[in-house]
């Protein structure tokens, strides 16, 4: 149990580190939270920073993701495994080192999931780009995206109810996160 709880913990504080953030102290480009999204995600990097700049962040974001994921199949009892994945993107969220200021999540859980639920986060990756291309709305994307990964996480772990709860809390911080992005494109329908 002590376990459990110090690799959540340790995936919390993993998930604090936001690398838009240090990338933009590194380049002087202030801070990617202060313009366009307000949010350090790869989306924001791109327009503020370019293509080139947002891949690094999500290739980074993923990278560490995918290491935590591995950490925890490998070291943690399989029914926890979902719950390191919520203490990942609760920290990439309200990181300890930024101010309680973070990101959505969407690229870590991605990344988790890749480790996890390989074909399926593959599947999810191509139903973004279909969505995205369609509604010209990143976030509905990324909706569709978690849809796919928690959809994937559930059956993977089925043989462990308590898996889903876990699985399911990460989906709906995700999509809260997102309640800026909801109500900007609600606004549009009452217009």
């Amino acid at each position: 149990m002590y376990f459990s709880i110090l690799i959540i913990l340790a995936a919390y504080t993993a998930g604090s580190i936001n690398f838009s953030i240090l990338l933009f102290k590194g380049l002087k480009k202030g801070d990617p939270r202060d313009k366009f999204s307000k949010n350090p995600g790869a989306t924001n990097v791109y327009r503020q920073a370019g293509l080139f700049w947002a891949i690094i962040v999500l290739f980074l974001d993923m990278g560490r993701a995918m290491a935590i994921a591995g950490t925890a199949l490998y070291f943690s009892d399989p029914r926890v495994v979902p719950w390191v994945g919520l203490g990942l993107i609760a920290g990439n969220r309200f990181p300890l080192f930024h101010g309680f200021k973070g990101g959505k999540g969407v690229a870590n859980f991605l990344g988790f999931s890749l480790v996890l639920i390989p074909v399926w986060a593959l599947c999810s990756g191509i139903a973004w780009i279909i969505v995205h291309r369609i509604s010209k709305a990143p976030f509905l994307g990324s909706f569709t995206m978690v849809i796919i990964l928690c959809t994937g996480t559930i059956l993977r772990f089925k043989a462990f109810p308590y898996c889903a709860a876990g699985t399911i809390a990460t989906g709906l911080l995700i999509i809260i996160n997102h309640k800026s992005n909801i109500k900007e494109f609600l606004k549009v329908f009452k217009n």
